[in-house]
């Protein structure tokens, strides 16, 4: 791998990561999209996805499931410090409007929901890492639109169940079928939009499973 694929490998971790720590913040909000009832890290979460996909391709399968692991334990860091941040007191002296007074009520629930996340994010981005490596080894460099497609069929439907299931249980059943509803059809329409991305970035020659 040259200093280039290296870049690129870098800036696709990154975005990665980033992209799950954010989802994860922006769930804790419940909001109305279009008049669909969703989760507000639906607007980030699905491109976690195609990232996945652009990292398999230039780094590999060992790699690939190397970062997944890596975002999973940084997202539980997050969870921890917020939760820990958030069971300290407030300095005294400090206005009612202050941030500081909102920060437990709104930041400390991120605990169940990164969890929830955690678990989904595991599991599909898992079943999509080895989706992905049955279509490459079985068709090779031919139709690399069938890894995205394929893998994301069958992860991007097991990863709003879970989460969905998890992270907002005790909501009303409408509410649940709803936000889940919404999650496959954001995924999906991202998948779509991004198979193009796959022909961006080289394939590297460590494809081993």
């Amino acid at each position: 791998m040259n200093q280039k694929q290296l870049q690129v490998v870098a800036v696709i971790v990154g975005c990665y990561i980033a992209a799950q720590i954010f989802s994860d913040i922006t769930s804790l909000k419940i909001i109305l999209l279009g008049g669909l009832v969703v989760d507000g890290g639906t607007l980030i979460y699905p491109f976690s996805f195609t990232l996945r996909d652009l990292l398999h391709k230039s780094a590999g399968v060992k790699v690939t499931r190397t970062v997944i692991v890596l975002a999973a334990a940084l997202n539980l860091l997050m969870a921890g410090l917020f939760w820990g941040v958030a069971s300290l007191p407030v300095a005294p002296d400090l206005p009612p409007a202050d941030p500081s007074h909102a920060f437990a009520s709104v930041l400390a629930p991120v605990l169940q929901i990164v969890l929830a996340s955690i678990l989904a994010e595991v599991l599909a981005e898992f079943l999509d890492t080895e989706a992905y490596q049955w279509w490459q080894k079985r068709f090779g460099a031919r139709h690399q639109w069938g890894r995205v497609l394929v893998s994301n069929a069958l992860s991007v439907p097991l990863d709003s169940a879970v989460f969905v299931g998890l992270a907002f249980w005790g909501l009303p059943i409408d509410v649940l079928w709803g936000i889940f509803l919404t999650n496959v059809l954001v995924k999906g329409a991202v998948t779509l939009i991004s198979i193009p991305a796959i022909y961006w970035v080289e394939e590297t020659s460590a494809q081993e499973g």
